[in-house]
């Protein structure tokens, strides 16, 4: 099984997130991640996805979102084309005598402490999927308890400006 990331700009009208994953379930397609948020021009919405399958599936979800009227561009989010990243923010049970040691994991992996209270701690973490998961073995490895666990899926551009789609 074969993973996708496609990058779409589409248009900020209301009901284009639900006619996207409608389109994935309509047809059996499954939505491994999906994170939305508007551009620098509030007319348009960058969308990334990340779906699994065969390589008949994978291009057939390529196709289908083609069809869609909201979607202006499409890009493929390739392993050295691109810059992706996600955000993850975790609560582990943490005691005083656990807040330094948990500090200094923390920042060997470029996280932040974001909020401390006297039984817990919230670590915010951004980076690609693997730094995200060695994170999380890590602190399992350790016996920290993970209390709640958000991440945001998977977002990205592709490098450089040669394929940015310009819209009036």
């Amino acid at each position: 099984m074969e993973n996708l990331v496609l990058s779409l700009l589409v248009e900020n009208n209301p009901g284009v997130t639900s006619r996207i994953s409608g389109l994935f379930s309509r047809r059996g397609f499954n939505i491994d991640s999906f994170s939305s948020g508007v551009t620098a021009d509030p007319r348009f919405e960058r969308i990334t996805i990340v779906a699994s399958g065969d390589e008949q599936i994978l291009e057939q979800i390529e196709k289908q979102l083609e069809k869609l009227e909201d979607v202006l561009d499409i890009k493929k989010l390739e392993h050295g084309n691109s810059v992706k990243r996600e955000l993850m923010l975790v609560k582990l049970r943490a005691t005083e005598s656990d807040r330094q040691n948990l500090k200094t994991v923390a920042e060997i992996f470029h996280g932040k402490i974001v909020d401390v209270t006297t039984d817990s701690m919230i670590i915010e973490l951004t980076g690609n999927q693997d730094k995200l998961g060695n994170f999380l073995e890590l602190l399992q490895a350790d016996g920290y308890e993970v209390l709640e666990l958000a991440r945001t899926g998977l977002t990205g551009l592709t490098r450089g400006s040669s394929d940015v789609k310009y819209l009036d």
